[in-house]
Parts: C-alpha cells; structure tokens; sequence
C-alpha cells in the first residue's frame, strides 16, 4: 500500500494537502506545525472517527477535538495505490456523524469498490487497536499498551515464551468477563433467571387471575341467562299450579258428590237382606267355614281309611285262618308246641350196642375157656351170651320206634329239621300280632270318623243359622261362601266409601274457590317444579360465587398488574438472557481458543518476535543490546552482549526505552500485520528522545524497511533531513500554511 496524496479539512487543517513519496518520507515541522493533526487525519481516513467515545476529564474525543477550526465541516480525500490499483478515499459528515460518509472509488474510472465499507479493517487488513499499536506509533506512545482487539494478533507474540505469559492476562479477562455473567448462583444470568422466574412466576399468577376472572363473567352471563329462564319455568309451574288448584277444587267437588252417591247405593245393598255382621265377624265365620269344609275332608279322608283299615283286618284274619299247625293259639302257646315238637324231632344218638357186643365177647371167651380150662365156665359164658343176645334186641327195638317218630313229626309240619318248626312258629306269632294290630287301628278309625262327623254337623249347623241371618238363600257350603265373601266385600266397601266421603268432605271444606287462572302460553318447562326450584336455588348461590370470584380475580389482576406489560418485560428479559448466555458460551469458547492459540502461537511466535525485536534493537543501539524478552504485562527487557542478567525497561533512560519499543513495533510490524501489501508505518517524532547517533542507526534501519513498506516519519527536528538529504526512494516535506 502507498499513499499518493492527502487532502484534508480536519481540526486545524483548512484545506491543505500532503503529498508522501514512495519509500521513506520525513514531514519537517515545528511544534504545533500539524504533524500529529496530519497523523490523525491518516487514521481517521482508514477507520474513521468513533462516535461513541465522550470527552473526559484530560482528555477531549477525536470527533470533537478534530472539528474544523474554521467551522467548516469535517472531510478528506486520501489518494492510494492499494493491492496495485489506484483508489480513492473520501469521507465527510453524515448527519451528526463526522465522517460518517465513506466512498471508495476507482481513481481512474470512479467505479465503486464494494469491498471497501470503511471499517479500515478491509482496507489494512487489521483493527484499529492493532494498527495503533503497531504500524501507527503516536507522539510519545512507542510503549506497546494491552488492548483487547491485540488478542487475535499479538497476545502470543509479546511474550517471553515462558508457559502463560500474554495468554494468563487474556484468560483472567476471559474468566472475569464469564464470571461476571455466571459464577455459581451468581452474576448476571443468575439474576436475569431469578427475574425470569420471578416474571413468570408472575405471568402465571396474572394468566390465571385473568382466566378465572374471564371463566368467572363468562359462567356469570351463563348463569344469569339460565337464572331468567328458570325464573320463567317457576313462574310457568306458578300458573299451573293455580290452573291445577282450580281443577283440583273442581275435581274435589265432583268428589263429594260420587262419594255420597256410592256410599248410600253401598249402604243399601249392605242392609238389603239384614244387618250384616262387622268386617271381623265376618272373617270368623269365613275361618269357620274354613274348618267345617276341613272338616269334611278329614272325614272322607278317615271314611277312605276306615275301608282300608276294615280291608287289612280282613286280610290279616284270613291269612291267620289258613294256619294249619297252630290254629286256635296265642302266640305264646304257638311256641311252646313249636319248641316242644322241635324236641322230639331234634335227631339224636342212637342207644349205643357195644354193651351187648361186650356180654357176646366174654361169653365166647368163657365157652372157650370152659372148653381149654374147666367146663365150670361154660355156665357164665351161656348166661353172659343170654344176656347179651337180649340186650342187643332191645337195643334197636328203641332206636327204630324213636327214628319213626322223628319223620312222622317232620312230615307233619312239612319240614327237614326241628329248627324249621321254630320258624313256623314266629310267623304264626308274627301274622296274629298283625291281625291285632290291624283290628286295633280299625277300631280307633272307626272311632275317629264317628268324631268328625259329629263335630262337623255341629258347627255346620250353627254356622248355617247364623249366615241366613243376612242371607237367607245360602244353603250348601257353595252358597255359604259366596254369602260371607259378599258381605265382606260390602263391608269393605261400605268402609272405603265412608272414608272417600269423608276425605272428599274435609277436602271439599278445605280448598276455597280458586280465581280463575292465566294462560301460559304454552311455555314448556325442561324440568319439574322441584327440579327447577332446586336448580333456581344453586343457580342463584352459583351466580352469587361467580359474582364474587370475578370481583376477587379482578382485584388480584390489578393488584398484580397488566400481563401484557409482564410479558413485553419477559421476553425482553429473556432477549437480554439469552444474549448474555451468548456470551457466556461466546467467551467459553473464547478462552478453549485462546488455550488452543496460545499453546500453538506462543511456540512458534514468541521466540520469533523476541528475536526479531533484538536484532532490531541491536541494529538501532548499534550492536549494544542484542537480546529483547517481552514479557506478559508488556514490559520489555534487554540484554547487552555478554551479560548474564537483563536490563528492565525502568532501568534505562527514556532514549533507549523508545528504541527498544521501536523495536518491538517493527518486530510485531513484520510479523502479525499483513504482508502481501503492507501498510505504511507512521511515525510521529518517534525519534525525538534519541541522540544523533542512535537517531541516524535508526534512520538507516527505517531507511532499510522502507524497501517494503512506505513510511512516514513526522519529526520537528532537522537532523533527520539533513541525514537524509539527497537518499534515494526517501521524500523531505516541509509543513507550512500552503499547500505541499
């Protein structure tokens, strides 16, 4: 970048026109000859004045300080090769804004540059604050100063290379700005959330007192609607009722007179025949009827059992008569002959024989004696032998009459064994216990029916007697009944008659001639009288608590209120919320990136810029410091060749501290300003506290760099003129009330 040519009204400059040359240029004047005016107006062309900046104590803004002396308004034109094309600056006043107004033109067609919008930044490549403490080196400012806008370009160049240096200030600025929005429960979110809450908490409580208090008139006017139409339903049912008394008065009249007529028509048909017995009288003898046809039954049912019992009795004499064993005996006689013949023909052992067979043995045992011992023995052998011969006959002459008698007995009774004869026995004993039993059971039915029979013409007769009374025709239990069920018919008849006549009576007497009633118009009510009385009721009560609830909604509403101005407030709270929390995250990730750029920059930058800045500075000291550490605070330290310990800033004199911070601006000029088309370096008596040697080593260094950037060097001295005087690519300008 090179400027060709300034035109400014500016502060004290009415008109006047500058004309820098390519390479270096000193612009000579006095004291109060324009030199920093002409800096400013420089500036202010690339970035144009802050508007926002207010005068302070000591110190005067640049939109005031730079108004035109004459009163004219605030312009200039700046004519520059930029990236190889010549171009045109304008500025002027743009309402209340001085320079304001910013035109970037193509010098030889006057085409517009739309890429140039007059933030300086597009046009340098740098901020302001960057430009101002690097390439732009303002009357006694050479010390480098922290500013925000350096962050991007320098904070990891100014610094000693040490772990935490530009970067720790950055970070605690960072974090002070993020604590400041939060930290922990505190800080601007914190309160601007507590406020949210707080609005909406509040917003809820207005939202729902007005919805109540809208629920509340709308169930009003609800209510009052159903209210009128209730009260017309009551007051339908009114006329009703008063159409329904008069009916009823009517109807109780008309009462009166059938009641009389059915009473007496009753009464007659009740005395028609004679008097007729009360209502329990004639229960009475409807219960007597009763029993006499009970009666009847019973006696057809004992005559039924008599036959049976006649017909068992006969039965069990006949069976009885067929007996051919024990006819004509108890049963214990029955048993006696049983168990006596059972004896007899109970088999039993027959006489044993071997007596006799014994007397026939020692006889043949005598005669064979009498034959071998002596012959004396053949005498008890024959009388022993008699003796035994007759005993044997005797013998079985017994067990063959005996075995006869047991089989005519058997065959006899018609059975096998004696036991069977017992048997005989007990069902001859068991058929005559039957035959008594059954002649026993005949007699007391027999008893029985003649009782009933007795006892039923009794009371039939009497009961006969007493019905004819008042029924003369009844003659037969048919008759009979229907005699008393009429009379108890005309009894309850004549009762209800008598009580219908007097209810109708008394109501009669009681209900005075209604008025006539209205008409109503065929209104038909939804519900009935109860119903809508009942509903007319809690109509009222309801309307009476909506009444009361949209008055208490009301008063709470506007004690708490508008919800419209609480909302314009909550979403302009939530506005600034949510941008703080912006910023909050913002300078989050500000800091991650800062981290990030400082553990990147600062190894690569730092020892670069330190190094650079010493080679300056040995160059502009003529070799006599050569090593330069700039630290995190932004002091600057130096050390002369062969010494251990470097020199603080502080310690030296304000010469060589302006050379050392020359240094460090053309350092960071090198390397964090953009190189493709460098901006000019401005210097406005930046050597004005060298001494003549220093201040010609410093003119050969700018006279060296400005083989790659214009340079303007403002000075109020000659020396550098004179120095200079007859270089080449170097332009000596003079200041004075014409134009250069």
């Amino acid at each position: 970048m090179n400027i060709k040519e300034l035109h400014a009204t500016f502060g004290g400059l009415e008109r006047r026109t500058l004309r820098p040359g390519p390479g270096l240029t000193v612009i000579q004047a006095p004291n109060e000859g324009g030199k920093s005016t002409w800096c400013a107006f420089l500036r202010a062309m690339f970035y144009g004045i802050p508007t926002r900046e207010r005068d302070k104590q000591g110190t005067i803004a640049e939109k005031n300080r730079y108004q035109p002396w004459s009163g004219a308004a605030m312009e200039g034109e700046m004519r520059l090769t930029w990236q190889g094309r010549d171009i045109l600056l304008r500025r002027g006043p743009r309402g209340s804004a001085p320079f304001g107004l910013f035109q970037a033109v193509d010098a030889a067609t006057g085409a517009p540059i739309p890429q140039l919008t007059g933030s300086g930044e597009d046009l340098t490549g740098v901020s302001r604050a960057v430009y101002e403490r690097s390439a732009f080196i303002g009357q006694g400012r050479t010390a480098v100063d922290a500013a925000p806008d350096l962050e991007a370009r320098i904070a990891a160049l100014v610094s000693t290379g040490e772990e935490e240096v530009s970067y720790s200030q950055v970070e605690r600025q960072l974090k002070a700005w993020q604590n400041r929005r939060k930290y922990r429960q505190t800080g601007l979110i914190p309160t601007l959330e507590e406020e949210e809450r707080q609005l909406c908490a509040l917003l809820a409580q207005q939202e729902a007192a007005g919805e109540r208090m809208r629920r509340a008139a709308d169930a009003a006017a609800d209510l009052r609607r159903e209210q009128g139409l209730l009260q017309r339903e009551e007051a339908a049912y009114r006329l009703r009722a008063d159409s329904r008394r008069r009916q009823v008065w009517e109807e109780a009249q008309a009462e009166q007179t059938a009641a009389e007529r059915d009473f007496q028509r009753i009464r007659q048909a009740l005395f028609q025949d004679g008097p007729t017995p009360e209502r329990e009288t004639v229960r009475d003898l409807q219960e007597e009827l009763a029993a006499v046809r009970s009666l009847t039954q019973e006696g057809r049912h004992t005559d039924a059992l008599r036959a049976t019992c006649v017909e068992q009795a006969r039965q069990a004499h006949h069976r009885l008569d067929q007996e051919r064993f024990f006819t004509g005996m108890d049963p214990d006689e029955a048993r006696y002959t049983a168990r006596r013949d059972a004896a007899q023909a109970a088999p039993r052992q027959t006489r044993a024989v071997a007596l006799p067979l014994a007397l026939l043995i020692l006889a043949a045992v005598c005669a064979v004696g009498g034959g071998v011992w002596s012959p004396w023995l053949f005498l008890p052998g024959v009388l022993l032998a008699g003796g035994g011969v007759l005993l044997l006959w005797r013998t079985l002459r017994e067990n063959r009459s005996r075995l006869r008698r047991q089989r005519e007995l058997l065959r006899r009774y018609g059975v096998d064994r004696g036991e069977e004869i017992l048997r005989l026995a007990e069902d001859y004993a068991a058929r005559w216990e039957e035959a008594a039993k059954a002649d026993e059971t005949m007699e007391r039915t027999i008893t029985r029916v003649d009782v009933i029979r007795r006892e039923r013409d009794s009371r039939w007769i009497n009961l006969l007697s007493t019905v004819r009374a008042f029924a003369p025709g009844a003659k037969d239990p048919v008759t009979v009944s229907a005699a008393l069920s009429r009379a108890l018919f005309l009894r309850e008849k004549y009762q209800q008659a008598a009580q219908r006549l007097e209810s109708a009576r008394k109501l009669a007497q009681t209900l005075p001639p209604p008025e006539e009633p209205e008409e109503d118009g065929g209104f038909q009510p939804r519900y009935d009288l109860e119903e809508t009385r009942a509903r007319l009721s809690r109509t009222a009560a309801a309307l009476t608590q909506a009444q009361r609830e949209e008055a208490q909604a009301g008063g709470e509403l506007a004690a708490l209120g508008s919800p419209a101005e609480t909302q314009a407030r909550l979403e302009e709270l939530r506005a600034q919320l949510q941008s703080r929390r912006a910023e909050y995250d913002a300078l989050g990730l500000a800091l991650d990136g800062l981290k990030e750029a400082y553990d990147a920059l600062q190894a690569r930058f730092s020892p670069a810029l330190n190094r650079r800045a010493g080679a300056l500075l040995a160059q502009l000291t003529g070799g006599k410091y050569d090593s330069v550490t700039v630290a995190r605070d932004f002091s600057a330290q130096v050390r002369a060749e062969g010494e251990i310990l470097p020199h603080a800033a502080a310690a030296l004199s304000q010469g060589t501290v302006d050379q050392l911070y020359l240094a460090v601006r053309l350092a960071v000029c090198e390397l964090a300003l953009p190189a493709g088309d460098p901006v000019p370096l401005v210097l406005d008596d930046a050597l004005a506290n060298f001494d003549d040697h220093r201040a010609r080593l410093a003119l050969d260094c700018l006279l060296q760099l400005a083989g790659e950037r214009q340079i303007l060097l403002f000075t109020c001295h000659s020396r550098e003129a004179h120095y200079l005087a007859g270089r080449p690519d170097v332009t000596i300008c003079t200041l004075s009330d014409e134009t250069n």
